[in-house]
């Protein structure tokens, strides 16, 4: 019997990919559970459209802050340690501040105390990916996403418990289990995994060193950034992901209950039918996008989810079908954007100064996208469709830079590919 070259990458996983990737459910499962709803959870508790665009966009400076540390600390503690110090600080407590929040102020503390997410973001790719092999990233990458997918199928738990429990009752309730979920994660990813033989490295070039004279290091690190176009190409296409995917994941749920007017219970159809689209797209496109130039499926990446974000704008109040034609479109963009972004961002970066390139990226990336959560959540408070037509926009950047970086990429790969071969 033949088996699916995507069961057969995940049985054949060792080491930190093993580690990282097996693990992942316990993060998602909670992780989906409440995503759809913490807008309206923080809009049932008072807090103002504004304000939650305000708290976004506190949260993205902390984030600025941890970024410019993310790499640094990253060399010294090692990659496995800072995972598991920072993932608990970012996605535990963070959590269990939502949960037990009751103004503004809380939601302020869990917004700097979840900035801490820069660090481990920064650590835990370092230490799933450093020691594989480059054609494995795709797969590596893929097999995360899915993991988040088959924990999407639990989301109509939630709106069960809505239903029984009316909304902050039941979020409270789910906040609470995901902290501790987050917890029971970091633990077991610090113990199925090795410190990445470059970790070792940098840990031993780093002793002795302070973090904020390490700091200094920064400046050779950032002409080797802007002196290679393919990292160039590939931050302007992570700028991009990164404020449409804050803005449609921030106030989707706004315009679909306030605009479209469906109800907060109901909802959790629409998470599940898009996690069901990428599983399929995951194990029946993925496998022939290493056969593919780059440039095409970014590009038709990037168009599917600008077409997705119109549909959302044009949806009628109270039209199903066609906010369920909105996500399908965006389930098929994000299940071919995803990896391909992870991937292009391994390939493209020097793997001697991983740590602290990702640093500087995620740092000039938080710059383009701090501002945004405010200006989205002003949009918000005038239009319940304005924040997805600038997703349009930026879209339409998106799918000129996919153009531009597609080749540059590919060309990453194969010289990366051959050189692993040697």
């Amino acid at each position: 019997m033949k088996v699916h070259p995507m069961f057969k990458t995940l049985i054949e996983f060792k080491g930190n990919a093993r580690g990282c990737v097996y693990t992942e459910p316990i993060n998602g499962i909670p992780a989906n559970l409440v995503a759809p709803y913490v807008a309206v959870y923080m809009l049932a508790l008072g807090i103002s459209e504004p304000q939650i665009g305000f708290l976004l966009s506190v949260g993205w400076g902390f984030q600025l802050v941890m970024a410019l540390f993310s790499g640094v600390i990253t060399d010294k503690l090692g990659r496995r340690k800072t995972t598991l110090i920072f993932d608990i600080l970012a996605s535990s407590v963070q959590t269990l501040i939502f949960a037990i929040a009751q103004n503004f102020w809380y939601f302020l503390a869990a917004a700097m105390i979840g900035s801490f997410i820069r660090i481990t973001q920064n650590s835990w790719t370092c230490l799933m990916i450093e020691d594989a092999e480059p054609d494995e990233l795709i797969d590596i990458f893929s097999w995360i996403q899915i993991a988040c997918l088959f924990s999407g199928y639990f989301v109509p738990l939630a709106g069960l418990m809505i239903k029984a429990f009316d909304l902050v009752p039941a979020l409270r309730i789910l906040l609470l289990v995901a902290s501790i979920s987050y917890t029971v994660k970091a633990i077991l990813t610090y113990r199925m995994t090795t410190e990445t033989r470059q970790g070792v490295v940098r840990m031993q070039a780093t002793k002795g060193i302070s973090i904020f004279s390490s700091l200094k290091e920064y400046k050779g690190v950032f002409q080797i950034l802007i002196s290679t176009p393919a990292t160039l190409y590939t931050m302007g296409i992570m700028a991009v992901m990164s404020i449409t995917t804050m803005i449609n994941g921030t106030f989707w749920s706004v315009i679909v209950t306030e605009k479209i007017g469906i109800p907060a219970e109901n909802i959790v159809i629409y998470p599940f039918a898009k996690s069901l689209v990428m599983l399929i797209f995951f194990f029946v496109i993925i496998p022939r996008l290493k056969k593919i130039n780059f440039k095409i499926p970014l590009m038709l990446g990037f168009g599917g989810f600008l077409l997705s974000q119109f549909l959302l704008v044009l949806v009628p109040i109270h039209s199903y079908w066609i906010l369920m034609i909105s996500i399908l479109f965006e389930a098929a963009s994000m299940a071919a954007l995803s990896p391909l972004v992870d991937q292009m961002t391994v390939l493209t970066i020097n793997p001697q100064e991983r740590a602290r390139i990702q640093s500087v990226l995620y740092v000039v990336i938080i710059l383009i996208t701090s501002p945004f959560g405010w200006i989205a959540g002003l949009l918000s408070a005038q239009e319940k469709a304005l924040p997805f037509i600038l997703n349009i926009v930026l879209l339409g950047i998106g799918v000129l830079l996919a153009y531009l970086s597609g080749n540059v990429a590919e060309k990453k790969l194969i010289l990366s590919n051959v050189g692993g071969k040697k």
